[in-house]
């Protein structure tokens, strides 16, 4: 028999390298988690595996179908025979230019489908484009606390550093610019916000994106502001481009996930001045190859839609809040009745509540997952998350369970 390894010595070498190496994850990712929902869905599973009825209500997926003009739109265009191959980086003008008419209508901005807008697959991805676009190691990034993780976790994988900043809400979840400048910001490059605020629900104004814009530019921070709850319970959608538009220095970001029920779809878009829509372009375009052809025309149908799909959309979301509001009670947390978005954000009662172990009870003892505000950050500890993505009968039921508990 023929012995390779005399032939071709080096095999020999690459198959014992192959058994007996251990390869170490990048330094990137050394400090990176389990997301939380990630390991709480996987539990969640296992224990309907066994038989058990768990209602959950801790996760921000819609379960509300796309308007009927989508799914036909997104079938008619799948059936046409160059619909499979590759799409402009940019995406293509149909969608680009439905969400200049989008944000014209609904926002009163005026966009430049040329210049501002870059499709992405949903926001977690433009958060990451953003990071790798902006972030040298050693730059610092402002992370709200309460906030969503993926800021800080994405700003640490593009070799950026978190800096938190806490928000109270005694001061309506919005942060202390003054206290920031005090801090130091010579190495902030990027602040993250996103307002209706997720997880709290607080809405904004004019008069704090004015102040937002004039400290992003006195101390040349990008902001960018994550928008994606604007059509939830929200009855006068607000940009961070009023006034003036995109101009430089600003990022927004938006999705069709909340307000057309796409979530699973991932079509979001990134809204900013040229400049650093070509800055993010140079990322997006060498990992990608463009969104399938039907996924952004049926984007495109749903941003045309009326108000009719909103006025419907809502009261659905009306209702269920109400039900959640009940439950809220029903544990004895406080909550803000102005919320916005499609989650109600309560305090537990006590001086010290732990918020987990408030949860973890809840789930063993009545089979209700409810979120807990420390998964938010520091901030959150001791305050709870209810999703209003399950139907009022779900809610009606978990209401059920707490007056029986």
């Amino acid at each position: 028999m023929l012995n390779w390894s005399r032939v071709f010595p080096g095999i020999f070498f690459i198959r014992c390298m192959t058994m007996s190496t251990t390869f170490e994850k990048a330094v990137r990712i050394s400090g990176v988690g389990e997301y939380y929902f990630s390991g709480k869905l996987a539990q969640i599973r296992r224990m309907k595996d066994e038989g058990l009825d768990v209602i959950n209500l801790g996760i921000g997926s819609p379960d509300l179908p796309p308007h009927p003009g989508v799914l036909k739109a997104l079938s008619e265009t799948a059936s046409e025979p160059g619909a499979h191959g590759y799409q402009p980086y940019r995406g293509v003008p149909e969608l680009r230019e439905a969400v200049t008419g989008w944000y014209a209508e609904r926002f009163g901005i005026s966009l430049d489908p040329e210049r501002n807008i870059l499709p992405v697959m949903g926001s977690k991805e433009a958060i990451l484009q953003i990071s790798l676009a902006y972030l040298d190691p050693g730059d610092e990034v402002l992370v709200p606390d309460p906030g969503y993780p993926a800021y800080s976790v994405l700003a640490r994988m593009a070799g950026g550093i978190p800096r938190i900043y806490r928000l109270y809400g005694q001061e309506g979840w919005m942060p202390r610019l003054e206290e920031l400048e005090e801090e130091g910001l010579e190495k902030v490059k990027l602040m993250w916000m996103n307002y209706p605020h997720m997880p709290t629900g607080a809405p904004a104004n004019r008069d704090f994106f004015r102040k937002l814009r004039d400290f992003g530019r006195k101390h040349r921070i990008l902001i960018c502001n994550d928008n994606p709850y604007s059509f939830i319970l929200n009855r006068e959608p607000l940009s961070l481009f009023h006034e003036n538009g995109p101009e430089p220095g600003l990022v927004e970001l938006n999705s069709l996930s909340k307000s057309h029920n796409m979530a699973g779809w991932r079509i979001g878009f990134i809204l900013a001045h040229e400049k650093q829509i070509g800055d993010i372009l140079l990322v997006s375009s060498n990992y990608q190859s463009g969104m399938f052809l039907p996924v952004q025309r049926a984007a495109a149908r749903a941003l045309r839609l009326g108000d009719a799909w909103y006025e419907q959309l809502n009261g659905v979301y009306a209702e269920r809040r109400r039900l959640a509001e009940s439950l809220m009670s029903l544990l004895g947390a406080e909550f803000t009745p102005s919320q916005q978005g499609m989650f109600l954000w309560g305090r537990l009662p006590g001086p010290d509540p732990d918020d987990r172990a408030f949860t973890d009870r809840l789930l063993e003892q009545a089979l209700v997952f409810i979120t807990p505000g420390t998964v938010f950050g520091h901030q959150g500890k001791g305050y709870i998350r209810i999703s209003l993505c399950s139907p009022a009968a779900t809610l009606e039921k978990a209401i059920e369970r707490m007056v029986h508990l």
